[in-house]
């Protein structure tokens, strides 16, 4: 079973480069998504908000130790006392004391609140790491600026169409690690004429050329889906490697297009 690379984060911690997600799925759908991708040999889950109980009593009925699974969860833009009480009740689904990394989601209302609720949760051991997820660059100075601190990934939309340039530039002068929220740009990409030209060139898939392609720009890709034909198709990105050639040919498809929320 192929083991997925990992990335450091800023201070440390290290991340799966490939992240199971589970955005859009129910809470029974959750379960046997993430069985699913355990068997297949992901060993990171990047949560959505009410999946975490799930993922708990999955985690709990695994065989994989638990040690070995990199958890991702999201915490909405509330007040200060008000994450600190949904910290709480996600730790408590998750049936775990830590969480690997907490990613305030979003940058409407008082984020920073949110934010120093985050960084106390790091400072008490309740979390390995923390992040965003949403944030423009601006938005990241202005976090930082007023924190102190700075977020270990920012999670935004990024795939060849979307590629982020002057944000991403932003993140490797700050230490800041890219994440991919929709790596294949919900689906759409996996018809493009050069992604599928790329496929058949490779013997691969549309979804696996577009995977590898963030997996080689240094971003951490989060693949969700709840097919288990795609789940383990997704997996198999790591016997291979693009040329610098067709890695250029997907960076010339730029174009700014946004999907949106996966």
């Amino acid at each position: 079973m192929a083991v997925p690379p990992s990335l450091a984060l800023s201070d440390g911690v290290r991340v799966p480069q490939l992240l199971f997600g589970v955005g859009g799925l129910t809470a029974s759908e959750t379960g046997r998504a993430v069985r699913i991708a355990l068997d297949t040999g992901y060993r990171g889950i990047d949560t959505s908000p009410g999946t975490e109980e799930a993922l708990g009593a999955v985690l709990a009925a695994s065989d994989v130790p638990r040690e070995e699974v990199f958890v991702s969860v999201k915490m909405p833009v509330q007040g200060y006392d008000a994450t600190r009480r949904a910290a709480d009740q996600v730790l408590a689904g998750l049936q775990a004391e830590r969480v690997d990394l907490v990613l305030v989601d979003g940058t409407n209302g008082a984020f920073t609140d949110t934010w120093r609720a985050l960084s106390r949760m790091r400072g008490d051991g309740r979390a390995r790491a923390i992040g965003v997820a949403g944030f423009s660059a601006a938005e990241l100075r202005r976090l930082i600026d007023s924190t102190g601190t700075v977020p270990a990934l920012n999670l935004v939309e990024l795939h060849p169409w979307l590629q982020q340039l002057p944000l991403r530039e932003f993140h490797d002068a700050h230490g800041i690690l890219t994440g991919a929220s929709s790596p294949a740009a919900n689906g759409a990409l996996l018809s493009n004429e050069t992604v599928t030209a790329l496929a058949a060139k490779y013997g691969k898939t549309p979804a696996q050329i577009v995977l590898r392609w963030h997996l080689q720009n240094g971003t951490v890709a989060v693949a969700a889906s709840a097919t288990t034909t795609r789940t383990r198709e997704n997996f198999g990105v790591f016997d291979f490697e693009l040329a610098d050639d067709d890695l250029a040919v997907l960076s010339e498809l730029d174009n700014g297009t946004r999907v949106g929320p996966s």
